[in-house]
């Protein structure tokens, strides 16, 4: 389980202000964010670090006591997310550049038939978007998803809005991606049962609004033609790498992460003596990071060492390298979400959020949500959106008394929803998307962005109904 990024004593100021004031300065600090994110174009550790400052000082943290503010959130939440996501950075890479992406997507084409290439290619992008990033993923399925295109006609987006549809729901609502996991580490929520019920959410909205919608978008818009961005798609690698080899590497952490989180649930009831080393051993491999990291060294050798003719170190170093130099900046924000959220425990924001909710009649999960489509409309990045709305609602929920490991798991879902949805022009994803797709603005208005807002309206809903049940 992740720590909480909540400090261990998360009493108020001695002076504390009135729920107003504390209210005016949570709104501002939010206006501030967004201010310096979207009009001066500061990079979000910097306006999250910068703001928080200004918040601490604002609500009558004084000087001593400000460093500890700052700094203690940010290594508490670095100290669970960074793993997560540098490890599946990693393991997503090796995928990509091995050929397992495609020769996971060339069996279900074979599988499934010609007929059912658009639930194919659908299925192929949710098994291996699970470690792989939605932006390099769906890079990574253009050349399949345009050799299918002109192969079997219909049109392009018959065969791409699925695929781009199953990357977003995984890519959304799935550890290790940072969203989920950086609203886990902030929340204090159990990763492993984010992850369950990030499954029984996504996968029905998964073939909801990812599939089934994005078929019935594509037929609105027949006739698009395949682009020749990428020229003809690549030869096929002379030696790949067996298909059940891939799919073993990918559901490998699904598999321990699970049995992590059964033996823990076990050993609470008593069924299995806490003293027992065979599973305290499985245990600790089903940590999620360390689930990762087993998957991640099994690749580097299975998929690298053993189909590289130079030199191993060089070759294993590069993929790291290449890996992990674009999540950096997603790791500081991360961390600098948690200072946020840090900042309004210690300075009693969250107590008056929470009263304030209350006060109104907003449950919780609504609350999260509403926080994160706010966040997502105004700036963008379903990054910064979910680690903000996890960093406003940790004191609210803490303030709560919330300690249902499922309800707290519900919540990050709800969060990690709201900071998917509604994707439009400040969003990266969707000039991705449409670009690629070569598909105009208002075209990718009507698909892209209805799509997106479809799959995070549905995980939401279904995220309520199982937080509803486990209340």
């Amino acid at each position: 389980m992740l720590s909480s990024v909540l400090p261990a004593a998360t009493t108020p100021p001695e002076a504390a202000l009135p729920v107003p004031v504390l209210l005016l300065i949570a709104v501002a600090a939010i206006a501030v964010l967004l201010f310096l994110i979207m009009k001066v174009r500061l990079h979000a550790f910097f306006s999250l670090i910068i703001v928080s400052l200004l918040t601490a000082v604002a609500a009558g943290v004084t000087a001593d006591q400000l460093l500890d503010t700052i700094v203690g959130p940010f290594g508490r939440t670095l100290g669970g997310v960074a793993m997560l996501v540098g490890f599946g950075a990693v393991l997503g890479r090796i995928v990509e550049t091995s050929g397992g992406a495609q020769v996971i997507s060339d069996k279900l084409l074979a599988l499934f038939g010609e007929k059912r290439a658009p639930l194919a290619l659908s299925v192929a992008s949710l098994l291996f978007g699970f470690p792989i990033f939605l932006d390099a993923g769906f890079v990574v399925m253009l050349p399949i998803i345009y050799t299918v295109a002109r192969r079997m006609g219909g049109g392009l987006l018959l065969y791409a809005l699925p695929s781009a549809g199953a990357f977003l729901v995984m890519h959304g609502l799935m550890p290790p991606h940072p969203g989920p996991v950086a609203a886990a580490g902030i929340l204090g929520a159990d990763v492993g049962i984010v992850l369950m019920v990030g499954l029984l959410v996504g996968l029905p909205t998964w073939y909801l609004a990812g599939y089934r919608l994005a078929l019935v978008l594509a037929k609105r818009n027949p006739g698009i033609p395949v682009p020749t961005l990428l020229g003809e798609p690549p030869k096929d690698d002379p030696n790949p790498p067996k298909f059940g080899l891939v799919l073993l590497l990918l559901l490998l952490p699904l598999v321990l992460i699970f049995l992590n989180t059964g033996l823990t649930t076990l050993q609470a009831t008593g069924a299995i003596p806490e003293d027992a080393v065979w599973a305290q051993v499985a245990i600790f491999i089903g940590n999620t990071p360390i689930a990762l990291l087993i998957s991640t060294l099994l690749a580097m050798y299975f998929l690298v060492v053993r189909r590289h003719d130079g030199p191993i170190g060089g070759a294993i170093e590069k993929v790291v390298d290449d890996a992990l130099a674009p999540v950096c900046s997603i790791i500081l924000i991360t961390g600098a979400g948690g200072v946020f959220g840090g900042v309004l425990t210690a300075t009693g924001i969250g107590t008056a959020m929470a009263e304030s909710l209350q006060a109104v009649g907003m449950p919780l999960i609504l609350a999260a949500f509403v926080i994160a489509v706010i966040m997502r409309v105004a700036q963008g990045s379903a990054t910064v959106a979910g680690t903000t709305a996890a960093g406003l609602m940790a004191p609210a929920v803490a303030a709560s008394g919330e300690q249902s490991p499922i309800a707290l798991a519900c919540i990050v879902i709800a969060i990690a929803s709201g900071a998917i949805g509604f994707s439009h022009v400040n969003d990266s994803g969707f000039w991705l998307v449409s670009r690629f797709l070569e598909i105009s603005t208002k075209q990718a208005l009507g698909t892209w962005t209805v799509i997106s807002t479809a799959i995070g309206i549905m995980g939401f809903a279904l995220s309520w109904v199982v937080y509803a049940l486990a209340s």
